[in-house]
């Protein structure tokens, strides 16, 4: 597949923006979603180079002299893979000491910026740090999604009493398939073997330059662990008892495995500081392919439809819909933060998304078409709670209709996600 045909059209719209008024894009996320050719496609359009840290030649001449590279004639100054030689950021820092003009860096690193050595963050409070994720299904079917403002907005607009035309097979093979541009061709074992060698790469590329870790046998299985709790609270504990590791020692590794983005945490909710860190985070792998690979759930074993495997499934479900609404943050209107509600009783919002406003949207998810009064208990509960401020909670299933259930709630199926308004359908 076309790799640039994949670029979304507002993403490079969004960058344009930004260099508008910041003086450095920091476009960060998973290898191999495309940020290269998302900065290549940049590139072209300004007649600039692209420097390539992840070429050892280049790298090797950056890091010998990264004052000359910072101070490129052709701006913007495109940089890929910047985590590899840090000491670029320092030299870009003192680039901009003497002109803090707009649009004078692009860069792209599959490192989280704040995970980076102090010398890493040298752009701290000068750069806009943009998060690129695995491709959404909106953008794999060439449109920008829009469903979580319309929730702010009006979550009624979103109801129509046109069914669905999305199946349970279409749904497993998105969520099999996952946001990896690269995967999207590739026939199931294929994909496996890709997977499996995604991870290896990543590991031993980005784990392995941040930190250099003695056991690094043990990553991949800590990976797979989280992988098993994919949409589950995160207990390094737990996992440090099956691996034979110190619990700190595991949370450690749990957060090296954040900042290459193979995984990321999803904070308790809760209105004020005190109650959302007093509460354990959930954990979500990146992509609902790489939590379905780690897993081995295949199609052939979704056909048997044998309890463990929809179990589990289920599971990477709620990744895939929370990583569909996460990647639709990046470009709503409404600035928006994402948490899990849970109370001791066992109540819970699988999403709770709250705007800058303090309105707050709750996101429950079944991995099945019919729907039950018991499926409402977390939503109700944060409803009635949050009074006023509550907008609106809607269920996400793998059904076909929507529907009003209640006062503020709403059924959907998953592909109102993305698909466009009922009126276009």
């Amino acid at each position: 597949m076309d790799q640039e045909a994949l670029v979304p059209r507002h993403l490079i719209e969004m960058i344009r923006h930004h260099l508008a008024t910041r003086p450095v894009i920091v476009l960060t996320g998973p290898r191999t979603i495309g940020k290269s050719t998302l900065l290549n496609t940049c590139a072209r359009k300004h007649q600039v180079p692209v420097i390539d840290l992840d070429s050892p030649p280049v790298r090797r001449q950056v890091a010998q002299d990264p004052t000359h590279f910072a101070a490129g004639p052709l701006e913007p100054v495109c940089i890929d893979e910047f985590q590899h030689v840090p000491e670029i950021l320092s030299a870009i820092k003192a680039e901009l000491n003497v002109d803090l003009r707009p649009g004078r860096y692009i860069l792209t690193g599959s490192t989280r910026y704040s995970a980076l050595p102090r010398l890493g963050q040298a752009l701290t409070g000068r750069a806009h740090i943009m998060t690129v994720w695995p491709l959404s299904q909106g953008e794999l079917t060439g449109h920008k999604e829009t469903f979580l403002d319309a929730m702010f907005a009006d979550p009624g607009s979103l109801v129509t009493a046109i069914p669905s035309k999305t199946t349970r097979a279409d749904y497993e093979r998105m969520i099999l398939t996952g946001g990896f541009p690269m995967v999207l061709d590739l026939s199931d074992a294929e994909r496996g073997h890709w997977f499996r060698d995604f991870v290896d790469m990543v590991i031993d590329r980005d784990v392995l330059e941040i930190r250099k870790v003695r056991q690094r046998h043990v990553l991949p299985l800590i990976l797979r662990h989280l992988a098993a709790r994919t949409a589950s609270v995160v207990n390094a504990a737990d996992i440090a008892q099956h691996v034979g590791l110190d619990q700190r020692l595991v949370g450690d590794y749990i957060t090296l495995l954040e900042s290459v983005f193979l995984a990321h945490r999803l904070d308790s909710y809760g209105r004020t500081l005190s109650s959302k860190v007093g509460r354990s985070p959930k954990i979500h792998l990146v992509d609902s392919g790489l939590a379905a690979h780690l897993l081995g759930i295949s199609q052939r074993k979704l056909n048997r439809r044998d309890p463990a495997t929809l179990t589990e499934f289920g599971k990477v479900v709620e990744t895939f819909v929370v990583n569909e609404l996460i990647k639709q943050a990046g470009w709503a209107e409404s600035v928006v933060e994402f948490g899990h509600f849970r109370t001791r009783d066992q109540r819970e919002v699988d999403l709770v998304i709250e705007s800058g406003e303090g309105e707050v949207i709750g996101v429950e998810v079944k991995a099945k078409s019919s729907v039950e009064e018991a499926d409402f208990r977390g939503l109700r509960l944060l409803r009635d709670r949050l009074g006023g401020a509550f907008a609106g909670g809607v269920l996400i299933n793998l059904g076909q209709q929507s529907f009003r259930h209640d006062e503020r709630l709403f059924v959907m199926p998953a592909d109102r996600l993305w698909t466009p308004l009922p009126t276009s359908w």
